[in-house]
């Protein structure tokens, strides 16, 4: 794919954010693409391209009464919208479809029409791994974390700061869920969930959605609102196990998908103004800054916490508050997609001021797929 040759040009979240249980995840969906079809001055009619993950493409397609000539149902976890924009991308390049739309919703609260997720007992995870214990991110995560912290010596202070700073950044962003500050002892004082992370390094669980708009730059100038250039594109998909085991030591998946983007656009590291990177739980912007080439890994922790990500910092990170502190729902891609295009628009709660190119990293199905998008605003 070419540099700058397909823009954002519709992006919204749904109208509400947190707990939502007057709303099927259907009805999210629905309510985020009808805002951000507004936000591009479109109709519904003028899509003929459309994307979304764990709900078909066709089952949000016929709610919202469309009927796209190209469709992509790619769903490796909360990664998805990366990898969604990269194929939009593509096929609006290569001239398969003019428009497209990406939706995520979830009702990952209140449960209201939410597709069920399981581990069937004859697939790999539930022969394997469900038997012994390790089931989800809060079992899966915490061994691989402590040795990620004793190989690169990152302390649980360290550690901690993640959400520390994170926080700083909600309390900029009205819609944010979590806004009142917090300290390093507040974070090491609160509930143990699966050591070593505590309530306030794990994620929050809400409802919501968002979607965006994607068309070709020639035609984005004649919309209403500021093309984002879409600059460079990554993606990679990992087996699960494999990258489970190796996750102390990084991820493959994570490896792959950055550097591709940043070849792709020819940039480097001090190009990048802002910096989106997935924060299911604190140790992934550890891993982030490692794997796409910010740093070693044993810089990433004393980096964070000496206040370099932080609003003034030098490389600012999760600026909407992350999954931390911001929303969310189950699969956090979405939200920093929508957070990298408010920053290149110049309209974001927290704006970083003079920025130019916004990296949005992200990682799903356990570190087992990673999806990275680099947007400007200059062409």
């Amino acid at each position: 794919m070419r540099s700058n040759q397909v823009a954002v040009v519709g992006a919204a979240e749904t109208t509400e954010l947190g707990v939502i249980p007057n709303a099927s995840q259907l009805q999210l969906h629905a309510d985020a693409a009808l805002n951000a079809i507004a936000d591009a001055g479109l109709k519904l009619s003028d899509i003929d391209g459309f994307a979304t993950a764990v709900e078909t493409p066709q089952q949000v397609c016929h709610y919202l009464g469309i009927r796209p000539t190209w469709v992509d149902g790619t769903s490796v976890g909360g990664c998805s919208f990366m990898l969604h924009v990269r194929h939009a991308a593509a096929a609006i390049e290569a001239g398969l479809c003019k428009t497209v739309l990406i939706t995520h919703a979830e009702s990952g609260k209140s449960m209201i029409g939410k597709q069920p997720r399981s581990t069937p007992a004859d697939s790999l995870n539930g022969q394997f791994e469900a038997p012994y214990g390790v089931y989800g991110p809060p079992s899966m995560f915490p061994i691989p974390v402590l040795r990620f912290m004793k190989t690169y010596g990152i302390t649980h202070e360290q550690l901690a700061s993640v959400a520390v700073v994170q926080r700083e950044w909600a309390a900029k962003n009205p819609r944010a869920m979590m806004k009142d500050p917090i300290t390093v002892a507040d974070v090491l004082n609160s509930r143990m969930i699966a050591y070593p992370f505590r309530l306030l390094q794990c994620c929050l669980v809400t409802d919501g959605g968002g979607a965006l708009i994607l068309t070709s730059a020639d035609r984005a100038k004649d919309f209403p609102r500021k093309p984002v250039y879409i600059m460079g594109t990554g993606e990679s998909v990992e087996t699960p196990m494999v990258s489970q085991m190796e996750t102390f030591n990084s991820s493959r998946a994570f490896k792959t998908a950055g550097p591709l983007a940043f070849k792709e656009t020819g940039i480097a590291h001090k190009d990048v103004d802002h910096l989106m990177i997935y924060d299911a739980f604190a140790h992934l912007p550890l891993f982030g800054l490692g794997d796409l080439g910010f740093m070693p890994h044993e810089e990433t922790g004393k980096f964070i916490a000496d206040g370099n990500t932080r609003p003034g910092g030098k490389l600012p990170l999760n600026t909407n508050g992350g999954g931390l502190s911001y929303m969310h729902s189950g699969m956090y891609g979405m939200y920093a997609l929508q957070e990298s295009v408010r920053q290149m628009r110049g309209i974001a709660p927290a704006q970083v001021p003079n920025a130019t190119i916004s990296v949005c990293h992200g990682v799903g199905g356990m570190f087992a797929a990673s999806g990275t998008i680099v947007f400007t605003n200059e062409r």
